[in-house]
């Protein structure tokens, strides 16, 4: 096994144990920045003293250097991937439990129903028809058919409200 093997697959698995443990803590932060400058820092040498990255490359077991930093560069784009999959993750977590908050903070709460409220409107509405013009037949349909709203409401109301179901009774 040459000895750049060796070094790609070190790489590669420090970089999946660096973000299978924990995405987005300060201390990984502060690796991927200093891993960044490193890179920022090789590649300017590497562009200044090829020879030195042809030595390198030839006591790694590499042919070239440009090999040699081709894959450097491999590792680097997999860790790039790695990091975009989980920042977009971590990112879409936090919009759902944003989307939650919110539509939880703008939810609708039905006021409860009342059998004074229920009466009230049914004694309204019985007397706009009865004041009127309508004849003996009409009234009392429409009185009975106020008697049967009373009568569900007063039961909808004497029925008990299930504990947590966000009700007052």
């Amino acid at each position: 096994m040459l000895a750049i093997q060796i070094v790609l697959v070190i790489m590669a698995l420090a970089l999946f144990a660096l973000f299978t443990q924990r995405a987005h803590t300060v201390r990984t932060q502060a690796v991927k920045r200093i891993g960044f400058v490193l890179f920022i820092f090789g590649g300017i040498y590497a562009i200044l003293r090829p020879q030195d990255v042809n030595w390198i490359a030839h006591k790694l077991g590499v042919g070239r250097g440009a090999d040699l930093v081709l894959y450097l560069l491999v590792v680097v784009v997999a860790f790039f991937a790695a990091n975009t999959f989980l920042r977009f993750r971590t990112l879409e977590r936090r919009f759902t439990d944003l989307a939650r908050s919110v539509a939880l903070s703008n939810a609708v709460v039905p006021a409860p129903r009342r059998e004074s409220d229920a009466l009230a409107a049914v004694e309204t509405a019985g007397g706009a028809v009865s004041t009127g013009s309508a004849s003996t037949a009409d009234t009392e349909t429409v009185a009975e058919a106020d008697s049967e709203v009373v009568a569900e409401t007063v039961t909808e109301v004497a029925q008990p409200v299930p504990a947590g179901s966000g009700r007052q009774s």
